[in-house]
């Protein structure tokens, strides 16, 4: 390889890795794909084969092989050598400057294009299953942000502080009738309060021990919704939680509903609209005040503990009360996203605050560069508003079969997104990092010093 031009295809070493990945796939897949149990008329269990489609996976994956081992890497190799005199801060003044003010916009009107494209009818899956949904994985990444992204703690067990915004405005609104807007910072209180109490038993630990002992607090607040019964319900969960009135007028269909009061037809679409602009407001709330803190004494002594936190305690700073701000203002974030997903939903239940949601939400701030706030927004769109365009292609069962459902996959997609993503972009979607305070000029940070021990 000379000048930055990749050298000739190694196409021996390519198929061999082809061959290699195919039998993995093989290995992996058979159990997975290729069998599958189904019951009789008898109700006896009996084993069926799809062996097409597992061959079609199997094959996906070798072939992917080929061409990574034959033209990816090479390009990437000759990429990394070729001496380009960049301008600092291209991408980084792009999302500033062009990206986030159209993101903005598109968020604002997307009810409207979705009510101009799909109607009524057909809106209301598309503003609530993708819009909203997105929107509250967009907080939750904003918050565990603070903590992962920003101030270098690795919680696997961000989920707990979730749960307990949820059960805190669902106990407290059912038994004393109070309102979603008053129990809102309350339920953020209450989650900052445990996130405090996490943040004691945890500042020695670093690294894995700190990963281990977060993720068992997410577990134990999980076990103890499951056996608190008299309190939780356990497994049952809680229904009939209130839901948020448009100040004061509730979304139904009586005298004082929302469409009478408005003389407007009845129809679901209201108060979902409602609710995405809503959570809309919560999320541009938590940004605004991150971009904020970071830019505070608080901030940069976040940014000086993930760095080094031993040279952060060589300036004076104190990293006990560091640490502390760091948990308990993420988990207020995730109280106030879990007690508006007991509002929107209605009914809550252990169930739902699993590990897979605290890593859904590391990986989120992984993948989009931790750190950066454009990045978890596109990373929340792309991982959740993927998982749920798989439920939409239908068409794949002409390919596949009538009993395929591309869901079942999801798990998969989403493990093969994430190798892809890490091989692609190791540091992220948005890999460079701008400082929060600087002198005169702003520089951006270029990507090459953007990894481990190298800010």
């Amino acid at each position: 390889m000379a000048d930055g031009k990749p050298a000739g295809v190694n196409y021996v070493k390519a198929l061999r890795d082809a061959i290699f990945a195919a039998c993995v796939a093989f290995a992996i897949l058979l159990p997975m794909v290729g069998f599958r149990t189904v019951q009789d008329m008898s109700n006896a269990l009996i084993l069926e084969t799809r062996f097409p489609l597992f061959a079609i996976f199997v094959g996906l994956f070798a072939v992917t092989a080929f061409l990574n081992t034959a033209f990816f890497v090479p390009w990437r190799e000759a990429r990394a050598r070729q001496v380009k005199v960049r301008e600092s801060g291209k991408i980084s003044h792009f999302l500033s400057k062009y990206f986030a003010p159209f993101a903005l916009g598109f968020v604002l009107v997307y009810p409207a294009l979705a009510l101009w494209i799909t109607g009524a009818g057909g809106s209301l899956k598309w503003i609530d299953n993708f819009g909203i949904q997105i929107l509250i994985y967009v907080m939750l990444g904003f918050g565990l942000n603070i903590v992962v992204g920003l101030a270098g703690l690795l919680d696997l067990g961000y989920v707990a502080f979730y749960a307990v915004g949820a059960y805190s405005y669902a106990l407290l609104a059912k038994t004393f009738g109070f309102s979603f807007y008053a129990l809102l910072p309350l339920a953020g209180i209450l989650a900052a309060f445990w996130g405090v109490l996490l943040g004691f038993p945890v500042l020695r630990l670093r690294g894995d021990y700190l990963a281990i002992v977060t993720l068992a607090f997410g577990e134990i607040i999980r076990l103890v919704l499951i056996n608190w019964i008299p309190v939780t319900n356990g497994y049952a969960g809680i229904s009939g939680v209130p839901r948020p009135s448009f100040f004061g007028i509730p979304f139904n269909a009586n005298e004082d509903g929302f469409a009478a009061t408005f003389g407007l037809p009845p129809s679901p679409i209201y108060r979902t609209i409602f609710l995405y602009y809503l959570i809309l407001a919560l999320v541009l709330l938590t940004a605004f005040v991150t971009m904020r803190l970071r830019r505070l004494p608080i901030g940069r002594a976040w940014e000086a503990l993930r760095e080094d936190e031993i040279a952060c305690r060589s300036l004076g700073i104190d990293t006990t009360k560091t640490k502390l701000t760091a948990f308990a203002i993420g988990a207020m974030f995730a109280g106030f996203a879990g007690s508006f997903f007991a509002a929107r939903q209605g009914f809550i239940s252990p169930e739902t605050f699993t590990f897979m949601e605290s890593a859904t939400i590391v990986a989120i701030v992984v993948l989009g560069g931790m750190g950066s706030q454009i990045g978890v927004a596109i990373a929340a769109a792309v991982m959740v508003g993927g998982m749920e365009l798989l439920r939409e292609l239908d068409f794949l069962k002409e390919i596949f079969g009538r009993d395929f459902d591309p869901a079942q996959y999801r798990m998969l997609l989403f493990g093969f997104a994430m190798v892809v993503i890490m091989i692609w972009k190791p540091r992220g979607l948005v890999s460079t990092r701008e400082p929060s305070v600087f002198l005169k000029e702003r520089k951006t940070i270029s990507r090459d010093l953007v990894k481990e021990g190298h800010g």
